[in-house]
């Protein structure tokens, strides 16, 4: 049975969207199978594997909305390995629409019940806010994993999220648990970045990966070319980054 992670974070600009595709992506490579569920109605994580958010004829949208099977929505990327359950701009008016279901905290986990047992990993890319998207991202899955940006109200942002995931773990999903915190856009040139490192270190331990993203052209480039920075520069430091934390990842589950 697959484990479904959550990578969320209530600020937005902290490299979410990017974690999502290119650990999705690094995953996939590693021989797993991945399904990446793009949460974000802003549809980045869906054009950023290659596919035409604009052309989409069915998309998580209609699942939500039970207009749609699963089969019908999901679609390959351009990554071997790596299914997509893609997103448009529709998915921004699931939030009040949804008010009026019954159990609507829970029809993700719902529509994930046996897709779970067809792959080893299930990525789900949250809106960068808590809404009724993120609970039911939240609801569905095992873990969470937290990326953080290395900048000075990070830890704030930290403490705000780890309270929602306690509110979640209490009252919908008791079995959610942190997957980790991995840092993003680390500069190296500045003692910033290390503090911000340090300090997290020094409250979570054992849930913070040792794979730090660091600030990198090709990484920030790679999306508008609808592809994962290990197709587009395998060999950046960006790429070298995500390989690793995938290899943390599947380490943590064995």
């Amino acid at each position: 049975m697959g484990r479904i992670i959550s990578i969320c974070n209530q600020k937005g600009g902290v490299g979410k969207t990017t974690t999502a595709i290119n650990l999705s992506a690094c995953l996939a490579q590693a021989g797993k199978k991945v399904l990446t569920i793009d949460f974000d109605p802003q549809a980045n994580t869906t054009s950023g594997l290659g596919v035409d958010k604009r052309s989409l004829q069915a998309t998580v949208y209609d699942l939500l909305m039970g207009e749609r099977r699963v089969d019908e929505v999901i679609c390959s990327t351009v990554v071997d390995n790596l299914s997509l359950l893609p997103t448009n701009v529709e998915l921004a008016g699931a939030e009040i629409e949804l008010i009026s279901f019954p159990e609507r905290e829970y029809i993700l986990k719902g529509i994930l019940v046996d897709l779970k047992y067809m792959y080893d990993y299930i990525l789900i890319d949250c809106p960068p806010s808590l809404n009724i998207l993120t609970v039911n991202a939240l609801a569905a899955s095992d873990t969470v994993l937290v990326p953080i940006q290395c900048e000075y109200f990070a830890l704030e942002g930290l403490s705000q999220l780890m309270y929602t995931i306690e509110l979640i773990r209490k009252n919908l999903n008791k079995r959610l648990e942190l997957e980790g915190v991995v840092f993003t856009m680390y500069d190296s040139r500045t003692n910033l970045s290390a503090e911000v490192v340090e300090e997290v270190k020094g409250h979570l331990e054992k849930n913070v990966y040792r794979s730090i993203i660091p600030r990198n052209v090709r990484l920030s480039e790679a999306p508008s070319h609808g592809v994962p920075i290990t197709l587009y520069d395998a060999k950046s430091k960006g790429s070298e980054a995500y390989i690793s934390l995938a290899q943390e990842v599947i380490a943590k589950a064995m």
